[in-house]
């Protein structure tokens, strides 16, 4: 009966994540949500309770991931020798492009996590910034040790323009598409190596 449970309450995760990825959280309704999914409603209410609720658990199902593998790359490079300002913008930069690349799901979550931006859904903001902002502010400062004349709201508007330009980025709404010579992989790679450049100048900057 676990497994069942656990493979309906994915179902409607993935149902759910692709509507509002396209339609938009207010354009896509929990029955339409219940007939991509197979589901019935009493099915939903019984895994999320309320539609805040489905919408709450589609973030945390990919940013708890997101969010373990940039605390351990982070925790990886301050081991090393010598820190580097690239290295750390590197952990925070990397993981959130292999997630924009996850065919399994992944790419509708972006474009989901850019929707919720673009729609200045404040309450969604809010979930957000008060489960994930811990793991900013130990970029934030990995980065203020590395940048010590940096101001700190110079530092964090910087961190707001990279984490938005960022967000742009794993969109793939940009000019810059994979050029069929390359594989997803070294495309990706090529993608963190610029942004990483750009992002690391614009925290330099004086």
């Amino acid at each position: 009966m676990t497994n069942q449970h656990f493979s309906t309450k994915d179902r409607i995760l993935s149902a759910a994540e692709d509507l509002f990825a396209k339609s938009g959280f207010a354009g896509a309704s929990l029955r339409q949500v219940t007939s991509v999914a197979n589901v019935n409603l009493a099915a939903v209410n019984y895994h999320f309770g309320s539609k805040e609720n489905l919408i709450n658990e589609l973030f945390k199902r990919r940013l708890d991931e997101l969010t373990a593998q940039r605390t351990k790359a982070l925790e990886q490079v301050l081991k090393e020798s010598s820190v580097t300002l690239e290295s750390v913008l590197e952990a925070f930069v990397a993981p959130a492009l292999t997630l924009a690349q996850d065919r399994g799901g992944g790419q509708s979550f972006v474009r989901l996590l850019a929707r919720a931006f673009a729609e200045q859904d404040q309450r969604l903001r809010r979930f957000v910034s008060d489960n994930y902002g811990h793991v900013l502010k130990e970029f934030a400062k990995s980065i203020s040790a590395l940048l010590p004349h940096l101001a700190k709201e110079d530092l964090y508007w910087r961190l707001d323009f990279v984490s938005g330009a960022l967000t742009y980025a794993m969109s793939d709404f940009g000019m810059i598409k994979k050029p069929p010579t390359l594989t997803e992989e070294q495309h990706r790679r090529n993608a963190a190596r610029q942004f990483v450049r750009f992002a690391a100048a614009g925290l330099r900057a004086p």
